[in-house]
């Protein structure tokens, strides 16, 4: 059995494993690259393997960075079949059209600059709308917890990981030459405490581990902190007359916030200063702005069978968890505009959660200026996103093509976070209590967090964990043999993608420069002195753009 890491090594997206095990090769998840511009271009490059030679893939759960280059897998020629549970296979239903949708306005975006720059080559998109429509049909729903006999000497179990509706712990067994040996993939692993969701399966005996390392070097805040934290935020904002952003996934976190917003009430039942900022909550308008978010929503409702055993009950009772007073849901674009057009304070929960692509883009622009107005996240930001600059405390950002002040208060509150922290991972691992795997492979993960959690791992299990490279591949033997199959193509760009990066910081800088000059020369503020020091950054900017262009044409 071999396992060759072609996605989230070393980041947080793109997840894709190619096994070659029993005669087959089949992938495990086959997800879009996001975040940093040279994960980003690995979504244009062609896969590793020849699509068509594919046997089938598993598919852990529905998020885009899982699954979101299917589509382009089966225009290049893959026919399936794509197991997954049901529910993922409902979520892949609406969210691969709109990923697709997106690939498309994208496109278009992009040659419109194209043409006005007198360029001929246009860029296609990575798939369409239609693509993703029609992969659905080579989808195949199956149950949580039913052993499949997949094809000769492969068979697959789906388990609850308690991430999001429908994501799944996968274990797959493979005999090849009388023996057989179990290789599990963790997925995303959802905390003990997701409201809506049951807690991740506890797995008992693997020979090998892929687990996720997200959250390897943190802890996250009880679940009863994040509620105070959430209503004090949303209260002391709401009273400030400002608007409450909320950059949600679209599917998963979304339902969830929708849940602790109706049901955070039962927390503090006794206390008046708790249930006096509760109130203000309460009459608060909470507006959930994506047309995914709200076909996503009947899914879960269609799915609510998944839920956990106390949603189960109030569900028996007629109670929704997912409905309360002053919930809107926005479908038009027009709908979406009014909501900054209004000056009344109100919630505004709004995809895509990194801040990249969708019309949070719009809901920033318009608050992230305002020191009354909080922008609040509730989920990992990757790096090199919108989002992460925002959360890491940077000063100014482009929005729409436009620099402003981030003014508004940031909050985090990781506690709302789908994956599990360093504790919640630990303890999956030591669940192993049959048969703990040999070897276990670090993969959806920074570095930092990572190599944490690999010296965590070692100390407290003997495992010397594996994180590996982009490209390499596993022989899964008494001894295991690592060959580097395939390089990073775009190691090879690093000089390039640096020198884009030194590019818009200067471009950042200059236009910085240019703003306060105006402003100045408006108010006449400007000191021959201050003037003097423009005058020399301008200058080292200068030289160092020349600097720039005479490496760029060597």
């Amino acid at each position: 059995m071999k396992i060759t890491f072609l996605g989230a090594t070393k980041a947080v997206t793109g997840s894709n494993f190619l096994v070659e095990a029993a005669g087959k090769k089949f992938l495990v998840d086959c997800g879009l690259h996001q975040g940093k511009m040279e994960e980003e271009l690995l979504n244009d490059k062609p896969f590793e393997f020849d699509a068509q030679e594919i046997d089938f893939m598993l598919l852990t759960h529905a998020h885009i960075d899982h699954s979101g280059r299917i589509p382009k897998l089966y225009k290049d020629g893959f026919s399936g079949p794509v197991y997954a549970t049901k529910a993922t296979c409902d979520l892949c239903e609406i969210m691969l059209p709109d990923s697709g949708h997106i690939q498309e306005t994208e496109a278009e975006i992009k040659n419109k600059k194209r043409k006005r720059a007198g360029k001929k080559d246009m860029i296609d998109p990575l798939y369409t709308a239609k693509d993703g429509v029609d992969c659905i049909e080579i989808f195949k729903g199956i149950d949580y917890d039913q052993i499949i006999d997949i094809a000769d000497g492969i068979s697959v179990r789906f388990n609850d990981a308690g991430h999001m509706l429908g994501s799944s712990i996968i274990e797959v067994w493979v005999t090849e030459n009388g023996k057989q040996e179990k290789i599990v993939f963790s997925g995303d692993l959802g905390n003990n405490d997701i409201p809506l969701l049951a807690s991740p399966t506890m797995i008992e005996s693997a020979d090998y581990l892929v687990m996720e390392s997200t959250y390897g070097n943190r802890l996250h805040i009880r679940n009863d902190e994040k509620a105070e934290m959430f209503l004090k935020t949303v209260s002391d904002t709401i009273k400030n007359g400002g608007t409450v952003v909320i950059p949600s996934f679209a599917v998963g976190r979304t339902q969830e916030i929708l849940y602790e917003l109706n049901e955070i009430k039962d927390y503090h039942k006794d206390d008046e200063a708790f249930q006096k900022e509760y109130e203000v909550l309460m009459n608060t308008d909470v507006y959930v702005d994506s047309p995914l978010a709200v076909s996503a929503t009947e899914v879960f409702r269609k799915n609510m069978n998944l839920f956990s055993d106390e949603i189960q009950e109030f569900i028996s009772r007629g109670d929704n968890p997912l409905d309360f007073p002053g919930l809107h849901f926005t479908q038009s674009v027009e709908e979406s505009k009014a909501l900054n057009e209004s000056n009344e304070p109100c919630i505004i929960i709004s995809a895509s959660g990194m801040c990249d692509v969708g019309r949070i883009k719009h809901h920033l622009k318009h608050n992230i200026w305002n020191p009354n107005s909080t922008i609040l996240f509730v989920g990992y930001q990757a790096v090199g996103t919108l989002g992460r600059k925002i959360v890491d405390g940077a000063e100014t950002v482009k929005v729409l093509g436009e620099e402003f002040s981030v003014n508004a208060r940031v909050e985090y509150i990781e506690g709302f976070s789908g994956h599990a922290d360093q504790d919640g991972l630990l303890s999956f691992l030591c669940s192993f209590n049959t048969k703990m795997p040999k070897q276990v492979f670090l993969v959806h993960g920074e570095p930092e967090a990572q190599e944490i959690l690999r010296e965590k791992i070692l100390e407290e299990t003997g495992i010397n964990a594996i994180i590996p490279s982009y490209g390499e591949e596993y022989e899964l033997a008494e001894n295991i043999q690592k060959t580097e199959k395939y390089t990073n193509p775009f190691n090879k760009q690093l000089e390039r993608i640096e020198l884009i990066d030194k590019m818009q910081y200067l471009e950042s800088e200059l236009e910085n420069i240019k703003h306060a000059l105006k402003e100045d020369i408006r108010i006449q503020s400007t000191s021959d002195e201050d003037l003097t020091k423009l005058n020399n950054r301008v200058n080292e900017l200068r030289k160092q753009i020349v600097q720039i262009m005479n490496k760029g044409e060597n």
